[in-house]
């Protein structure tokens, strides 16, 4: 891991924006053609998937791997190569000029190539009561908050893969779990179900979602709403884990790349954006399969067009 110097002016042939899967495996397969990428790892070191407790579908480890340590194995064999990653986050980039500007909080990168791979956040349930509780009983990471509720009620919001997969760590430290989702069956996979409906330690209520998060100096209860029939009623709980999906995070990509109707980067089928020599890989252009091998495999597509890209402005030179 480099430090950079502040405010210092960077230049480099490839700058990767994301430390996940799709970043790391980007920066390895650059590094491999010898262009010493340095790589920006952003707000959350390797990534969404280092906040999952166990990685069981990724290829190779048949008992399962933790997500943070997935993470560094992906970035130690990345910095083998000649990859530097750098703790830093980017704020602002200008793709009108070439090179392309990327400034940090640290400093100024200038790249001839840039490979977007920042991910996407969990979305918000945007109720009242959220905000004020976030840190106080309302959380969006079970592996980094499972712990602080040994022996405690808890609420689980949503009803795919990361929802079930998450409310079923929790089951480690909480002494309930109550699945909250809108609809009346899950979406998570049929192995995830089973391990569920198996737990004794869950339950389930059903076509409801929340309405509003109740407390004085923590979370206390929560107000839900019936989908079906409009019926309210209170459920005490010492915290809430919402699940209900990411949002990417391409604000800062707003009238510099063709984004979809959902704000995800759009691409073709090389990884490469509206603006040549510019490539997204990963859950930023992403939001179907969602999944670590699936970003790192559009991470190595994006890596080997980079460049080439490259070679071709040099042979164009």
């Amino acid at each position: 891991m480099s430090e950079i110097k502040k405010n210092s002016m960077i230049e480099r042939e490839v700058l990767i924006l994301g430390s996940g899967p799709a970043g790391l495996t980007a920066a390895l397969y650059a590094a491999r053609a010898d262009l010493s990428p340095i790589l920006l790892t952003g707000m959350v070191l390797h990534g969404q998937a280092s906040t999952t407790d166990v990685i069981e579908n990724y290829p190779g480890f048949p008992d399962g791997i933790g997500g943070s340590e997935l993470g560094l194995l992906f970035q130690t064999q990345a910095e083998r190569f000649g990859a530097e990653i750098v703790m830093d986050q980017a704020v602002s980039v200008d793709l009108k000029k070439r090179p392309f500007v990327v400034n940090t909080y640290s400093g100024t990168y200038t790249a001839k190539s840039l490979i977007i791979s920042t991910g996407a956040a969990p979305k918000k349930l945007n109720v009242p009561g959220e905000k004020e509780f976030t840190g106080r009983g309302v959380s969006y990471c079970g592996t980094c908050d499972g712990w602080f509720f040994k022996d405690k009620d808890i609420i689980v919001v949503g009803g795919g893969d990361s929802a079930i997969e998450e409310g079923l760590f929790l089951t480690r430290f909480a002494k309930t779990v109550t699945i909250v989702h809108r609809r009346d069956k899950l979406r998570a996979g049929a192995i995830l179900q089973n391990r569920a409906f198996e737990n004794q330690k869950i339950s389930f209520v059903w076509d409801a979602v929340v309405s509003e998060i109740l407390g004085e100096d923590g979370v206390q209860a929560v107000r839900i709403i019936n989908t079906k029939t409009d019926e309210e009623r209170v459920i005490s709980t010492d915290g809430i884990f919402i699940f209900i999906g990411h949002k990417p995070n391409a604000e800062m990509f707003a009238g510099q790349l063709e984004l979809d109707e959902t704000g995800y980067i759009k691409i073709n089928r090389f990884m490469e954006t509206s603006v040549p020599g510019v490539f997204a890989a990963g859950e930023i252009a992403d939001p179907t399969f969602r999944q670590v091998i699936t970003s790192a495999g559009m991470g190595a597509a994006a890596g080997i067009q980079a460049t080439r890209y490259l070679e071709n402005l040099e042979n164009e030179a």
